[in-house]
């Protein structure tokens, strides 16, 4: 049985994932800031033996805990995916012009999605290099502003999701020797509550603003992600490694 651990799983885009990990057969851990909300994410996932564990991965020495935590209560994590993220003051609804960009609100968009993604790929590699596993899998999120340069994004966020997908070129070249391959998740506009605080609600009070640009005409939905991360986990994806799957309605084709 592989066992995969989702951070960031304990709702939106981490908790669809989790679900169809679940669904798919595998063990998984669910972390999340708080203990209560990673237990229950765990607790509602089809199958049995599922965990939550709570999970700062800005925090060293929390990511070293939780991955130990896991690799002896559960068993050797095969797969990661890293969903913790966030927008910190990065949505064009709320976002200050370049020239007043705050370097703490910087510092801190930077740790969750960058440096949190390295850390966790870190223990991920350590580990695997200490017990290896067969079909080793690491997923990051980037998203559809780390590829473009922005859109409805501010420079903390876009800049931080641009890291992921250099973090993911580099680790998908240093792994593969170890047989784990490492690919990229690059959303665009997914139902999501993040979605509804970068976008802001229109005058009318519908949901989201600037979606006529979307050329399929509609959001995503979480489970769109899921499937496209249970895809990339597969035992059968095992010769693709190195690349960003962009689902984003065809807002960026490359």
């Amino acid at each position: 049985m592989r066992i995969a651990l989702v951070t960031g799983g304990a709702s939106g885009l981490g908790l669809a994932t989790a679900k169809r990990f679940a669904k798919d057969g595998m063990i998984v851990a669910v972390a999340d800031l708080k203990a209560e909300a990673a237990e229950a994410a765990a607790a509602s996932l089809p199958g049995e033996g599922h965990r939550g564990f709570a999970l700062d991965v800005t925090d060293e020495a929390a990511v070293k805990k939780t991955f130990g935590a896991i690799e002896s209560e559960v068993g050797p994590i095969s797969v990661l995916a890293q969903f913790a993220g966030t927008l910190g003051n990065g949505s064009m609804s709320t976002a200050p012009a370049l020239a007043d960009t705050d370097l703490d609100d910087w510092d801190f968009t930077m740790g969750v999605n960058a440096r949190g993604t390295m850390i966790c790929m870190r223990e991920m590699a350590w580990c695997r290099r200490a017990k290896p596993v067969e079909h080793g899998r690491i997923i990051t999120v980037s998203s559809l502003a780390g590829q473009i340069g922005g859109l409805q994004s501010g420079v903390n966020y876009t800049a931080s999701k641009a890291a992921v997908l250099g973090l993911t070129r580099f680790a998908a070249r240093a792994l593969a020797k170890e047989g784990i391959t490492v690919n990229a998740i690059a959303p665009g506009p997914i139902d999501t509550p993040m979605l509804a605080q970068a976008t802001g609600a229109t005058a009318d009070g519908s949901k989201y603003t600037k979606m006529d640009a979307i050329p399929l005409g509609r959001v995503g939905h979480p489970d769109e992600i899921a499937h496209t991360a249970s895809f990339l986990a597969d035992p059968l994806a095992g010769f693709i490694t190195g690349v960003t799957i962009g689902v984003n309605g065809g807002l960026f084709i490359a």
